[in-house]
This record gives C-alpha cells, structure tokens and sequence, in this order.
C-alpha cells in the first residue's frame, strides 16, 4: 500500500515526514543502526558537535523522575575532525531519505564559526542547529543564548562561514523567546528550534545529588505544554518563521500538538531513549491519519 504523502518543505530540502529524532538522543545515527530504521523518520539532529573532543561530565549522568528524565552529559562528543572524517561520512552512505541536521556547540563565539567552517560543504549536512542554549554544561551555553547581542553574534559569524541552513535552538527560561528569535533571525538564521532542556537539579534518599555533575537538563513530558507555548510564541512574533518544535513528545498526538502551534517539524527526543522504536510508530500514526 502506498504510504500518504506527509511530506515537509523546509531549509531547502525534502523531509519526508514532519517527525525529527531530537540532537544528542540519537548520536550521531550509528548508534541506532539496526535497532530504528533511520530513513522512516524525517530527520536526525545530530550530538552536539564541539571544535575539540570533550569526555562530558561525571557520572552518574542520568536519572529518571516521575516527570521525565535530568540529564548532565556535558556535551560529550568526539569533536568537529572525527566528526568530519568519520561521523558524518557514515551517514552520508547511510541514509538515502532522512535529512540531517548537526547541532553545533561553541564555547567562545569563534568556536562555532569555526565548527561550521570546518564541516561546510559535506553531503551529509541539511542543516546546521546552533546550540544557544544548553544548562548541562558549566561553560557557554545558557549565558550565550540568553544575551541577545550573542545570539546575534553566534549567528552572524556562522551565517559568514556556510551557505546552509542555521537554526537557532533557544531556551525556554528566556523571557522573551520571541525577541531573541526575531534577533538570530535578523542575524541570518533560517529556522528556530524550541526548545532545549531546562536546569534541573534532584536528591537521592541519603540526600546525595543524583548527578555527578550536579545539576542538569530536565528533558520529558513535563517540557510537552512548555515547547508548544514557545513555539506558538515565536511563530506569532515573526511572523511565521519556520520553527522546530521539541519537548516531551511521546505520540503522533503530540507532534499534532506542536503542528497546530505552528511547528513545520517536530523533533522528539528522551521518550525515544526509553523505547528506540517509538519513533517508527509515531510515523506510521502520523501516516495512518494524514498528519
């Protein structure tokens, strides 16, 4: 039977469908080789991509709450020149349908500039998604995403090393998402994703942090109302920018949930770690009902 045309245009290309695998849950695709077919799913984001190799936080660097799941991995990653000979390479073979985003992470606004120099220009890549805003690491991240001058700047020197697509993922703490999304859109970004995880900190039963970094990223179903909310806001104050939803999906029903705030794609992320193949049955809902 032929499967009903769900397709998205967006960032210059074709997603086959409106459902992305969300950056750092799904490696750098390899890491689901035989367990979820990749080329079901419209895209993957990749793991954050650093200019130098980082061994990420302590651990433990997971645990699970009722609400969803905090995380502190630290960016962990094997940085921009394995991913560039190695990574990327891979997926480039792999994959014939799924489109690929890699999400870039800087610690200095240099660094991002010089990731996406460094990774411009390979087959593999659809898109490039800046990491504006991350509260599981001690350094970048949250401060840059936050100044809406930096956001400007991340931006604007990336957009001077690449001619492909940059979207810009943001923070829910910001007080106003939308001005800093009109900001990085000015700046030169095509799309928005939103949005990232939000700063979290739990105790074990001895009283002990639970992560070994400290605190971390709240990721789950708690973020569902959060992401929509975001996303409806920014697709108001720009005037329709395309935009990435992402937080606490676990059902064609909530992808639906960010489509109708106005997301043109839906990535979906910790609910995919509890069950690799969620992914593949959000897709066959999604084309069960025509979206």
């Amino acid at each position: 039977m032929k499967r009903p045309d769900i397709s998205r245009e967006l960032l210059g290309r074709r997603f086959q469908n409106p459902l992305l695998l969300a950056a750092g849950t799904a490696g750098f695709g390899r890491e689901l080789n035989g367990i979820l077919e990749l080329d079901r799913v419209g895209g993957l984001v990749t793991k954050a991509v650093s200019l130098q190799p980082r061994q990420g936080n302590v651990a433990p660097r997971v645990a699970e709450f009722r609400g969803g799941m905090l995380n502190s991995v630290g960016l962990a990653n094997p940085g921009v020149e394995q991913v560039r000979n190695e990574f990327l390479p891979w997926l480039s073979h792999r994959l014939r349908r799924a489109q690929v985003l890699v999400n870039v992470v800087g610690f200095t606004v240099e660094e991002y500039g010089e990731v996406v120099r460094r990774l411009d220009g390979l087959p593999a890549i659809t898109a490039f998604e800046l990491n504006l805003s991350c509260p599981n690491t001690s350094a970048g991240g949250i401060e840059f995403g936050a100044d809406v001058g930096c956001v400007q700047r991340i931006v604007s020197v990336c957009r001077d090393r690449t001619r492909l697509p940059l979207v810009a993922k943001l923070s829910p703490l910001l007080p106003d998402i939308g001005a800093v999304a009109v900001a990085a859109r000015d700046a030169g970004a095509d799309a928005i994703t939103a949005v990232n995880t939000l700063p979290g900190l739990l105790f074990d039963h001895e009283g002990e942090r639970r992560l070994g970094h400290g605190n971390g990223g709240i990721s789950g179903p708690a973020l569902l109302p959060l992401g929509i909310l975001a996303v409806s806001r920014i697709v108001d104050r720009t005037g329709g920018m395309p935009v990435i939803g992402v937080g606490g999906v676990r059902s064609a029903a909530d992808v639906r949930q960010y489509l109708r705030a106005g997301a043109a794609l839906v990535a979906v992320g910790t609910a995919a770690l509890a069950d690799p193949h969620l992914p593949e049955r959000i897709v066959h809902d999604l084309e069960r009902d025509g979206v």
